[in-house]
């Protein structure tokens, strides 16, 4: 769900009702991207972010590295199967890459194939639930940074499988490749998980904006924003 509009303005300003009602006619239209225009970054600010990927995933793997054997012991004790889970994302220009998470589902949970969790999710574990309550699960992605394929901070990858589904209602979902996904993002922090393709283009929207306005400043207000949403366990 959308968070108010005093956090959102807080965090994004100028994501305001008439920039959301030109991007809902853009999505009408399908022509979204006549109103996303991505800022090109310098070599230093493009450094800055690069090394403040590997600072803070450094600090990351130190942070969760003692609490590690508890992990594994909790995930294999309450369901059988591997402790880390992969799955195949798209990210920066359409390249797949394979996305690390702790595993909080039990096995076969997409046995019939492809779909989202949902807040009473009965394929999620009881551990699994705490994981995601505090984002813990996706401490496992600062590999993922460190090797090049995410950065900390941009747009959440998705999977092909629905990325084909958004295309459908919006193209300027292809804008979101020029960037590496991020482990939090604009989306994330203000809208959450996506449990629908309805939800998915609402979450878009912020994406959408993220881009257009995509610089160090955003990247630290929703950094800062992330670790609040962190402490209140607002995950699911």
């Amino acid at each position: 769900m959308l968070k108010d509009r005093e956090s959102i303005m807080q965090l994004a300003p100028g994501y305001a009702y008439a920039y959301e009602h030109q991007l809902e006619q853009a999505i009408h239209k399908k022509n979204g991207s006549c109103v996303v225009q991505i800022p090109v970054w310098s070599k230093t600010k493009s450094f800055i972010k690069r090394s403040s990927d590997i600072l803070l995933s450094v600090a990351g793997a130190a942070m969760i590295t003692p609490f590690i054997p508890f992990i594994l012991w909790k995930i294999k004790s309450e369901s059988e199967g591997p402790v880390l889970y992969s799955q195949e994302r798209v990210g920066k220009d359409g390249k797949a890459f394979q996305i690390l998470k702790f595993r909080t589902m039990y096995i076969d949970a997409e046995k019939n194939g492809p779909a989202l969790s949902s807040s009473n999710d009965v394929r999620v574990t009881p551990f699994g639930r705490f994981l995601r309550r505090y984002r813990i699960d996706e401490f496992p992605q600062f590999i993922n940074v460190l090797k090049g394929d995410m950065s900390v901070i941009g747009p959440r990858p998705e999977r092909q499988f629905y990325i084909e589904q958004i295309m459908k209602n919006e193209p300027a979902f292809v804008e979101l490749l020029k960037v590496k996904p991020g482990i939090t993002s604009l989306g994330q922090v203000l809208y959450g998980y996506a449990e629908n393709k309805t939800e998915m283009l609402q979450r878009l929207k912020l994406e959408l904006f993220y881009m257009r306005k995509y610089s160090l400043r955003l990247d630290f207000r929703i950094f800062i924003y992330t670790i609040r949403t962190l402490v209140k366990a607002e995950g699911k």
